[in-house]
């Protein structure tokens, strides 16, 4: 790192630090003095509570001042050219450093994905000596752009087929009212790609212009064929080649094909009776229409998950009346920063000072991700398994049910029919993005019950609630369990990829590959989707990783195909199973889409996010059958 800085700039940081979060500037402080005094009390920071960013840190003002007055020292110093003091912490000291900074004990087995995040150790080198691969990437969402990126560092040809015409993916194609992120702005980021967002959560715009800037930084659109949907794609063992048609007739040919379709991308449509039969707008939040008008319109939304949280309290005050179908409620967080926007200060402190942003993004990382994850466990002795799986999902189900109650006051109805009676994060997590307020609105009404029918103007409920609406919004969710749909995969016997798991049953070794389909890797793939929190950005880099990995090695050994061995993925698959029967996503007392019909959790990810990080991290050639090429490639 490298600095300069003046009087008029040492005013400048010192305004800034009155705006910064306190944990992550005392682990600023201990790294660049050394000075162990910092992790001590009295100043180690108090633990966060819940998802908030505990910018105080629990300090008294006093104490903050001196913490403030020190690190203003220590970055002047810096800026002019110190050295930290400790560049690269070893393990042991980022242990201590993020123990401190998140006020509480953090495994030690972090440490190593830590240090590679934040930069303080390179990762191992992942270039090929003279490669003759080619790649076909199917989809240029984060994970489609996020193969361009790391296959061009590599220096693998390769290609990206969007069926959109721009970057993006989900991001492009979701443009509803209050669109955005429930992962903080700066952790829904690539690790090597900043940005100095706007607010804490991202909106739909910021993130897309994100991901879009991300293009242009890496010339990506120069790789990238828009408008080009792939219909088939086809594996002939003999050429050890995949060939891939598009809709539009068109045939490529590459050894290696990337999909990165996604899980949350076809629009999930249910069959309720009469959907053709109404007169007026009636559309999938995916497919927003574009300069639709919803003032003084009587507006249904068909259900209450993360998209109709989103959306309601973007349209409450310009519809004429909002009704809502609660076939099950959620159970709802808050975040103290939820509504605020990062202030200048803040966005100046992070770009001047690099180690702050990246202890800002340690601290939410592990707040955000696998902290969570122990009382996601099911405890077999727990006196109360209806509401809650442990101890301490006990405590937050009572953390949670006061945050709705204080929310909703006054309102016993409104209470009655938002309490869940399952254990919270048996469905996915929701942060209260002004849902309660939105509901005491008087044109505003909830109604506990599916649909049973719609009419030419109205909805009707399973109990008999009848509305006369203008407008209906299915907010119903995405079709998670068809992996790959619509496009026909065939591996090396000429069998369909849909064929071997069916209509909801999808399986891979690490979500990534499976057996007889040689030289297919996947992202977002089966059981890989983030339940217990975290940013899937994360999940995509480890996932990305482990297929250059697996390209670098068959490029500098002149292998033509690698198909993952069968009692590889039976090995996984089980035990990712046997992982998902001991949590809380199989508890009988909810439905939710991680799992499917059967009750097998297809989508979620068991795992630590540190655990899964370690388990792609290298890929282990002796999971694959391994053919050496039988003729030269060409792109």
């Amino acid at each position: 790192m490298s600095a300069s800085a003046n009087s008029a700039d040492l005013d400048r940081l010192a305004r800034a630090l009155d705006s910064a979060n306190m944990p992550s500037l005392v682990a600023v402080l201990y790294q660049l003095t050394g000075d162990h005094v910092w992790l001590e009390d009295p100043y180690l920071p108090t633990r966060s509570r819940g998802m908030d960013d505990n910018d105080a840190g629990g300090f008294a003002p006093e104490v903050a001042q001196r913490i403030r007055a020190a690190a203003l020292d220590a970055i002047f110093e810096w800026t002019n050219g110190t050295p930290p003091a400790l560049p690269s912490p070893s393990n042991d000291q980022l242990v201590e450093m993020i123990s401190a900074a998140v006020g509480e004990s953090v495994p030690p087995e972090f440490a190593s994905m830590i240090a590679e995040d934040m930069g303080f150790v390179a990762a191992d080198e992942q270039v090929v000596t003279a490669s003759s691969l080619s790649v076909i990437v199917i989809g240029a969402g984060v994970s489609g752009m996020l193969a361009a990126i790391k296959l061009r560092e590599a220096g693998i040809d390769h290609v990206v087929l969007e069926k959109n015409s721009d970057v993006g993916g989900g991001w492009y194609e979701n443009t509803y009212p209050g669109a955005g992120v429930d992962t903080p702005s700066h952790l829904y980021s690539y690790s090597f790609a900043p940005r100095s967002w706007s607010t804490h959560f991202g909106k739909r715009d910021e993130v897309w212009q994100y991901l879009s800037d991300v293009a242009a930084d890496h010339d990506l659109r120069d790789r990238i064929r828009f408008d080009t949907e792939v219909s088939t794609s086809v594996y002939d063992s003999a050429r050890q080649r995949w060939t891939v048609t598009t809709t539009s007739g068109e045939v490529l040919t590459a050894d290696v094909v990337i999909t990165a379709t996604g899980q949350l991308n076809k629009a999930k449509v249910p069959p309720i009776p009469g959907l053709d039969a109404f007169r007026g707008p009636i559309f999938h939040t995916a497919e927003w229409p574009e300069g639709l008008d919803l003032t003084g319109k009587r507006v249904a939304i068909i259900g209450t998950g993360a998209s109709a949280m989103q959306v309601l309290p973007a349209i409450a005050s310009t519809v004429g009346h909002a009704t809502v179908f609660q076939r099950s409620p959620q159970w709802v967080a808050s975040s103290d920063v939820y509504f605020a926007p990062i202030v200048d200060d803040v966005s100046y402190l992070m770009e001047t000072v690099p180690l702050y942003r990246l202890w800002y993004r340690a601290r939410l990382a592990w707040n955000f991700n696998d902290r969570v994850h122990p009382s996601l466990q099911v405890d077999p002795e727990w006196e109360n398994p209806a509401q809650s799986v442990n101890a301490i999902n006990d405590a937050h189900r009572r953390v949670f049910t006061r945050y709705l109650e204080n929310a909703l006051e006054g309102r016993p109805d409104l209470i009655e029919k938002s309490l869940p009676d399952y254990p919270p994060f048996g469905k996915r997590m929701l942060l209260d993005n002004g849902w309660f307020t939105a509901l005491r609105r008087d044109n505003v009404t909830l109604v506990a019950e599916g649909v049973a029918s719609i009419g030419p103007d109205t909805v009707r409920g399973q109990h008999g609630t009848e509305v006369e609406v203008d407008v209906v919004i299915l907010a119903t969710g995405f079709e998670t369990h068809k992996l790959l749909t619509p496009i026909d995969v065939r591996g090396r016997s000429g069998r369909s990829i849909s064929d071997g798991w069916g209509s909801e049953d999808a399986h891979a070794h690490l979500g990534i590959t499976v057996p007889d389909f040689p030289n297919l890797f996947l992202t977002c793939g089966p059981g890989t989707v983030l339940g217990h929190g975290g940013s899937y950005i994360t999940i995509a880099e480890c996932q990305v990783r482990y297929i250059v990995d697996v390209l670098k090695y068959m490029s500098d050994n002149r292998i033509g195909s690698v198909e993952c061995k069968p009692e590889v993925e039976e090995d996984y698959v089980r035990r990712h199973d046997e992982a998902h029967s001991r949590m809380i996503w199989t508890h009988p007392g909810m439905d939710n889409w991680y799992r499917n019909d059967a009750g097998r959790v297809v989508s979620t990810l068991p795992w630590r996010i540190v655990d899964y990080w370690e388990m792609t991290h290298s890929a282990d050639m002796g999971d694959f059958l391994v053919e050496e090429a039988r003729q030269a490639s060409s792109a």
